[in-house]
């Protein structure tokens, strides 16, 4: 017996009866609950469950201990025994119930550390109870020394176990720095705290109110401060958690950081956050939009719904870059029809995948459709079979370059292609045509811009007849992300470590995002009276070579040789490519009206009489067919403003034939099979 006072015998028999029952339950509530819970993975959840009673072990027998007057020493005692392993049987029970187990020690957070107190409570509230209902004399402190003891082994070993985890993350994981102690950067950093990754050193914040404070175990610094921090613990990244600032601050921020030669990355906007499309956590590349030095063109939803709305809308050349932008901005409007249509079954394919898993409740019909907008036939058929209203005509070809080695097609597509299109746009009398153009049709200094302009005279001939369709024009510069755009290319040259190439030091570019082009083209197409050329106020050119500088440097890297710690990219300049000009224009001439968009301009140009377009398309296809690119050239002299000093000599099939005499006869060409718009409609006349 202890030492003390002891119950009489009737007690002690009621305690030991009691002690019986609760032993018996104990019994059939471990069968009952073994089979319920399950212990994943089972090995270890077994381990933890075996030390945690150790520590309790341990912590009872330093309690009693502790708490008695002369030191304890009848743990030989049976009934001390039975308290000690009934206390621990019920303690494990409990553990198990609650859940300690199913939580990993190295991703243990808020919730698992009050289930530990919670848990090593009731178990402290357990020995209470059995020690009372025992004959053992105790003193009232013994469960609160037990629940200290058991809390600091429970625990205090697990948040070593975790400590030590997270030293050995952090020992393999790179140090960044989150811009932004808000909301999303706080969410940010509880997302990275739980990965192997990434250790974060430091927030960075604009607000002076918060410097110096703590979130989390992470510091708040001033911006200033990136510098000495980014030298101090070598930091390889700076994740930006700013989804609601103004695009102007934004790119701000980008340009400090990009003398840096920290490597940065983004979350998503929270565009993408409230439509589901992305979460806090995910961390991309910054957006292309913000490497251009102006504000982007806000949209005018009413102008954009005026053609759209409630229509059935038709883009051509719907799987390319431009077109496939456009469909994604036209659904938002909803059309009563969407019709895309592609001569590439892949690139048709590709965009109704896109397209379907991007709708969610809309309504809109999807039509794709195979063909050629250089077929007059097929297109008239489309318009009058599903009754076009409004037709965005982006199908062309675009990479300079390429159609400087292949001219004749190049000129048939992008020519023909706007004369079929709109020709029959006219003849069933859809509401609205809008000509997708650029701003190398501007004195144009390759074929690919000669055409171009070449088209826009077609467009402009056809508004200045009678005619129940409204044509209109859209001209704006480089886009951002789309196929064959610079910006891809250096993004994939500094993923393989360059060189990155640029043609020229000098050479300069006007540059929008994909989203804000097919927003212009939108905007415009309910602005057109007839005959307009839209162009957007699109600010200062870019020069490409500190494009490239800044894409470089935002990637973590050194272009100047100048840092020894930072791993160089170089730049590799290669020569303009046949039929590139150092910068491009805008306007033919000076004359500019104001629309109804702040920052979208009618150019007020030369236009030529349909009758004098097709004079010279008819010519035209005479030279296509036999790719005779001196006939080409000769009709785009003539009727291409600025062109006159271009040359063709790149042409695959015209250099091969000119050194090797084969040029095609006249009577190659089969007057009976010629397939372009001129002759066609000529034939239907007749």
């Amino acid at each position: 017996m202890p030492p003390g006072q002891s119950g009489g015998k009737g007690n002690a028999c009621m305690n030991k009866d009691i002690l019986s029952v609760l032993g018996r339950v104990f019994w059939h509530r471990t069968v009952s609950i073994s089979a319920e819970v399950a212990l994943p993975p089972k090995r270890i959840a077994i381990s933890l469950l075996t030390l945690d009673l150790l520590y309790l072990s341990l912590s009872m027998f330093i309690a009693f201990i502790l708490t008695s007057n002369h030191g304890y020493t009848g743990f030989g005692d049976l009934e001390l025994l039975a308290v000690l392993l009934l206390t621990l049987a019920i303690s494990a029970l409990i553990f198990i119930r609650v859940g300690l187990y199913r939580a990993m020690i190295r991703f243990m957070g808020q919730h698992a550390i009050w289930t530990i107190l919670s848990s090593v409570t009731y178990s402290a509230i357990t020995l209470a109870i059995v020690t009372y209902l025992s004959e053992i004399t105790f003193s009232p402190l013994l469960p609160m020394t037990y629940w200290i003891f058991a809390v600091l082994s429970v625990g205090g070993t697990r948040l070593c176990a975790r400590a030590f985890f997270h030293s050995i993350k952090w020992f393999n994981s790179k140090n960044v720095i989150i811009y932004g102690a808000g909301e999303s950067g706080r969410q940010l950093l509880t997302a990275l705290q739980h990965g192997e990754k990434f250790r974060v050193v430091a927030f960075v914040d604009d607000d002076i109110n918060i410097h110096g404070t703590v979130i989390n175990g992470v510091p708040v610094v001033p911006p200033d401060s990136m510098a000495n921090i980014s030298k101090e613990f070598n930091i390889s990244q700076v994740l930006l958690a700013l989804p609601t600032i103004s695009g102007e601050r934004r790119r701000e921020i980008i340009n400090s950081l990009a003398g840096l030669t920290i490597s940065v990355k983004t979350i998503p906007k929270i565009s993408e956050l409230v439509s589901g499309r992305a979460f806090v956590g995910q961390i991309q590349d910054i957006d292309l939009s913000d490497l251009l030095g102006r504000e982007p063109v806000p949209p005018n939803p009413e102008l954009i719904e005026k053609c759209i709305a409630s229509k059935v809308v038709l883009v051509t050349g719907a799987g390319g870059s431009i077109g496939a932008e456009l469909c994604r901005q036209i659904l938002q409007s909803s059309p009563k029809v969407l019709i895309m249509l592609d001569n590439s079954e892949f690139a048709l394919y590709k965009i109704q995948n896109q397209i379907k898993s991007e709708m969610i409740s809309n309504t809109t019909e999807l039509i794709g459709l195979l063909g050629s907008a250089q077929d007059f036939n097929r297109m008239r058929t489309i318009y009058r079979t599903f009754n076009v209203q409004t037709v965005y005509h982006a199908a062309a070809y675009k990479h300079v370059p390429i159609v400087e080695y292949n001219v004749a097609e190049g000129v048939a597509n992008n020519i023909f292609g706007t004369a079929a299109s709109a020709q029959a746009a006219k003849e069933t009398n859809v509401e609205t045509f809008v000509l997708i153009s650029t701003d190398k049709a501007v004195r144009p200094a390759n074929v690919m811009g000669a055409s171009k302009r070449f088209a826009e005279l077609v467009v402009q001939g056809l508004a200045l007849e009678e005619s129940k369709t409204r044509f209109c024009i859209v001209r704006f510069g480089n886009v951002l992300g789309s196929s064959g755009s610079v910006v891809p290319l250096f993004k994939e040259q500094i993923q393989e470590g360059g060189p990155v190439t640029v043609t020229h030091p000098d050479v300069s570019r006007y540059f929008m995002s994909l989203q804000e082009a097919a927003q212009l083209v939108l905007q415009a197409s309910a602005m057109g009276t007839g005959g307009d050329v839209f162009v957007l106020d699109m600010g200062e050119p870019v020069r490409i070579l500190e494009l490239a500088k800044r894409m470089i440097q935002l990637s973590g890297f050194d272009s100047n040789r100048s840092n020894d710690i930072v791993e160089n990219i170089d730049i590799e300049f290669i020569g303009l490519r046949p039929g590139e000009k150092l910068h491009e224009e805008l306007l033919l001439g000076t004359r500019v009206a104001g629309t109804g968009h702040p920052m979208i301009m009618r150019a007020e140009e030369k236009a030529l009489d349909f009758r004098s377009v097709e004079e010279a398309l008819q010519e035209m296809e005479t030279y296509c067919l036999r790719a005779d690119c001196a006939g080409i050239s000769s009709i785009l002299r003539r009727t291409v403003d600025g062109y006159a000093s271009h040359e063709i000599r790149h042409d695959h099939i015209w250099v091969t034939q000119g050194n090797a005499g084969k040029r095609l006869p006249e009577t190659y060409i089969d007057d009976e099979n010629v397939k372009f718009f001129p002759r066609q409609t000529r034939r239907e006349k007749n």
